[in-house]
This record gives structure tokens, C-alpha cells and sequence, in this order.
């Protein structure tokens, strides 16, 4: 198969969807890969890297998109709807639901759209997805408290206080992958760390895993607002997979926060889980609502380019082999769990969250296998 990576376009992603490694397993499985030109310069990636690694370096994403499969990391940005054919295989994140516009497109170009974000492994986890969460879950902390300083317009609290002051109070709506790293990062700082959730098993875990250091608080939305309203940090990291997520914080429960106090919402690539999140970039990462900073960064785990990228790729470097090796139809038969990342094939909508919260017709992914 033809296998092509593409330049990231959007906004500050760094990223790029294949390594050398990636390339190289590839490639010796007998595979053509082409791959433009400075793709993976940013994190040290080199041209000569991948020639090495049997990759062939174009020069425009046009004759990237000349492949049958496209690997890349971010949604197709609007600029690259027209570059994409008709039956060719986009497998990358694609992040539906909260995007209509990308949807149309993708459904008029009729491709065959597989989503990073919901395939799924035996045990009915995220694979693809878990290393990214794990990143944005890590660097919500740090963006938190850089947003907390004065100079940033917080309110200018160190979040692990000091000795003879108290440490900033966060909390994290969301005890999954994200908020189970965005929790240890921030008691590794030494915060007051609160974990909200509505399953009294994962809560379980949290504390069975922590002990004291971490608090776990049941989900209901007067916890919620009891919990907002006096909080300096709140992270966001409800997930419902490809479904739009859950608007937990509402505009009178923000009003209730004080001035300077930060929100970083992870959840935004699904739409956001706080009422007043609007999808926002690394060149301009935050603004205020009622005196509240808001980070709102779609490809958060971009910051960090070169770790996710070699992250990401250790999980999806199989499931693109046995794409490429098998075809798409005969790898989504076989494999259930890639099935599952079908969201849109052929004109058709194959995810039943993505037809549901955009309103379309669910077609099964197995009618069309």
C-alpha cells in the first residue's frame, strides 16, 4: 500500500504521524511510504532520517495525498478538504462530533475515516488515544499554574503553597487517564487536589492507588458547584468517547470563582465539558469569562511535539501495519476494535455518537464490511 504522512498544518502542531521507526517497520513490510519534505524537522526528524528509513521525501501535500492511506495526527484542517480522495483512508483523530464542518466534508469527499479516538482494545479501552490523554492530563497542571501567576493574570498563587501558606486548592472533573495523570502532577507539586467522578469504582481505584494525599468526591452538580466555586485551578477531563462531552460547569457556577482563578479544559477537542470553552490555539491560549482564565487548547499535547509524537506512534504503528497489510475492509473485519474507529465511510456516518450529536443517519460499520 501507499502509504502518506503529511506536514501538520494546524496551528502549532509539531507533530508528525509517523517516526523514522514508524517508516522503517513499514517499509520493510513492503510498503511505499512518502512523506513531505521537513514533516518532522521541528522535533529533530530529518529528511535524510527517513530516506533511511525507506521513505521517499516529496515536496507538496498534494502529492503526499496522492496515497491510499493518509497517517497523520490532527482532523484534517480546511485547507486539506480538497486534497482528499475519494475511498482513501484518513487514520488519524478526527474529532467529529464538535466539528460539522469537517464532517460534511469528509463525508462528501467520501472517505474512508478512521479515528484515532475511538478504537478500541480488548479490554474496551482507548489505545490511541490513552498516551495523548496522558500528555494533556500532565501538561493541564503545568499550563494551570503558569496561568495562576500574576504575571499571567492569575491570581498569583504558587500551587504547592509554601511553608506557613496553604497550597492552591484543583480540582479535576474526571478521574480517567487524564485526570488520573493531571491529579499526579499536581499533588507531585504539592496542591490540594480534589478528583470528582460519577463511578464509585474508578474512585475506588484513585484512592486505593494515592491514599490520603488524594480527595475523591462523587459527581453530582451541587458537589460540582460546591467544589468550583471555591477552587484556584479546575481541569476538565469528562470524556465520553466521540460523543460531545458533557457541559458540567455552568456560567452561574463560574460566576462564583474568584478573580484570577484558572480553568483548563482538556475536554475541548470534544467540544469542552465548561459552558463558556471555545476552542482556542498555542499563539493565543487563553482568555477570560467573569474574571476566569480559560485554557482552552485543542492540541495541547502539540507543546510537547516530540515526546507525544513518539508516544503516539508506539501505539498506532500496529494498527497502520495491519491496515496497510490486510487492506482497510479486511482489517476492520478482523479486528473489532478498529472497527469501532470507523466514524465515517463512503458518504456515510459510522459512528453512532458522531450521527446522533450532528444528526445524521447511523449506519452500522459492520453493514458496510
Amino acid at each position: 500500500m501507499k502509504i502518506g504522512i503529511p506536514t501538520e498544518i494546524k496551528n502549532h502542531e509539531y507533530r508528525v504521524g509517523a517516526t523514522p521507526a514508524m517508516c522503517r517497520m513499514l517499509s520493510e513490510a513492503g510498503h511505499e511510504l512518502v512523506i513531505q519534505s521537513n514533516a518532522g524537522e521541528a522535533i529533530c526528524y530529518s529528511d535524510e532520517m527517513y530516506k533511511n528509513a525507506g521513505a521517499r521525501i516529496v515536496s507538496s501535500a498534494e502529492e503526499v495525498y496522492q496515497a491510499e492511506m493518509i497517517i497523520k495526527v490532527k482532523e484534517p484542517q480546511p485547507e486539506e478538504f480538497s486534497l482528499i480522495k475519494e475511498g482513501q483512508i484518513i487514520f488519524g483523530f478526527l474529532h467529529l462530533s464538535p466539528d460539522p464542518v469537517q464532517t460534511k466534508n469528509l463525508l462528501e469527499r467520501k472517505c474512508v475515516g478512521i479515528a484515532y479516538e475511538t478504537v478500541t482494545d480488548r479490554h474496551g479501552k482507548l489505545p490511541l488515544l490513552i498516551p495523548m490523554s496522558e500528555i494533556a492530563g500532565r501538561i493541564s497542571i503545568q499550563a494551570g499554574a503558569n496561568a495562576l501567576q500574576m504575571n499571567n493574570g492569575g491570581k498569583g498563587l504558587l500551587l504547592g503553597g509554601v511553608p506557613s501558606v496553604v497550597p492552591a486548592r484543583v480540582i479535576i472533573l474526571g478521574g480517567g487517564v487524564a485526570g488520573t495523570e493531571a491529579a499526579r502532577m499536581a499533588m507531585g507539586l504539592g496542591a490540594d487536589v480534589t478528583v470528582i467522578d460519577r463511578n464509585l469504582d474508578r474512585l475506588r481505584q484513585l484512592d486505593h492507588h494515592f491514599g490520603p494525599r488524594l480527595k475523591t468526591l462523587y459527581s453530582t452538580a451541587a458537589s460540582i458547584e460546591d467544589s468550583v466555586s471555591t477552587a484556584d485551578l479546575v481541569i476538565g477531563s469528562v470524556l465520553v468517547p466521540g460523543k460531545l462531552a458533557p457541559k458540567l460547569v455552568t456560567h452561574e457556577m463560574l460566576k462564583r470563582m474568584d478573580h484570577g482563578s484558572v480553568v483548563v479544559d482538556i475536554a475541548i477537542d470534544q467540544g469542552g465539558c465548561f459552558e463558556s470553552s471555545r476552542p482556542t490555539t498555542h499563539a493565543d491560549p487563553s482568555y477570560l469569562v467573569d474574571g476566569v482564565i480559560h485554557y482552552c487548547v485543542t492540541n495541547m499535547p502539540g507543546a510537547c511535539a516530540r515526546t507525544s509524537t513518539m508516544a503516539l506512534t508506539n501505539a498506532t504503528m500496529d494498527y497502520a501495519l495491519e491496515i496497510a497489510n490486510k487492506g482497510w475492509r479486511q482489517a476492520l473485519l478482523d479486528n473489532p476494535g478498529l472497527r469501532d474507529g470507523l466514524n465515517v465511510c463512503k458518504g456515510l456516518v459510522t459512528h453512532q455518537h458522531v450521527a446522533t450529536d450532528l444528526h445524521y443517519d447511523y449506519t452500522p460499520a459492520e453493514e458496510l464490511l
